[in-house]
């Protein structure tokens, strides 16, 4: 049995990303993991958590996923403007790399990870805390001297695609196409491609777990309220297919 653990920016980056390929490592028998490094929320947090981490618990258990960690930071938010530390954490982008490294790789070494899912050098589709993700996994993957570290992206071509078939569609869609094409990793770097197709029920109940994104004003919550509607094979085909980039160690 192997330890794999999935390091994301923000509750439900989980399931776009990585969350079939979570469910079939269960599924086979390894232990999955999820570490975030914000909760997704901007504000300081009452005592006893956050809605969104309690819908990231949610989603963890339609994955299959064994434990959710949150490494402690705020979201940094995702506009031109970086706005000021709440009063009860830094946000992510804020933080050093290595102390962020750190805690993270305590994890690693206490879990005995073998895997470790982090994200593409441009951070997806270049999200401040996505970025961050890219530096603080890989810094964290050399302290802690996991053995192997998988890059979760999308070639751009998929990409290209996707974006037209929601234009075509008219679903209200705010990131900015060209921006998009240039995002996540051309289809030349990509070393794996996972067949999840069969996982499909469960990514989609996972996305759906997340209840306040998938109700909200987000700029993906109009795809994610049409893709938890539909019928799950046609979901499959959407995004039943999950890709990385391996990362040479060493």
């Amino acid at each position: 049995m192997a330890t794999v653990l999935a390091f994301h920016a923000h509750p439900d980056d989980e399931v776009f990303l990585t969350g079939g390929t979570l469910a079939r490592a269960a599924a086979e028998g390894h232990r999955a993991i999820v570490v975030v490094a914000t909760d997704g929320v901007m504000k300081s947090v009452a005592e006893g958590g956050t809605t969104r981490m309690e819908e990231l618990r949610a989603s963890a258990a339609e994955l299959g996923v064994a434990r959710v960690v949150h490494l402690g930071y705020a979201d940094s938010g995702h506009g031109k403007e970086l706005y000021p530390d709440p009063p009860d954490r830094t946000r992510f982008v804020r933080a050093g790399t290595e102390e962020a490294a750190a805690r993270l790789a305590e994890i690693l070494r206490e879990e005995n990870v073998d895997l470790l899912l982090s994200y593409d050098p441009n951070g997806g589709y270049g999200h401040r805390d996505h970025v961050k993700v890219h530096e603080v996994g890989r810094r964290a993957a050399e302290l802690a001297g996991v053995p192997r570290v998988l890059e979760a992206t999308i070639p751009r071509d998929v990409v290209v695609r996707l974006v037209r078939l929601v234009r075509l569609l008219r679903i209200p869609f705010r990131f900015d196409d060209r921006a998009l094409a240039k995002a996540y990793s051309p289809s030349a770097a990509i070393t794996h491609r996972i067949d999840v197709r069969r996982y499909a029920g469960q990514k989609q109940r996972a996305l759906a777990a997340h209840r306040s994104e998938v109700a909200g004003n987000g700029r993906m919550a109009p795809v994610m309220r049409i893709l938890v509607r539909l019928p799950t094979p046609v979901f499959g085909r959407l995004l039943g297919r999950e890709w990385y980039v391996e990362l040479k160690l060493g």
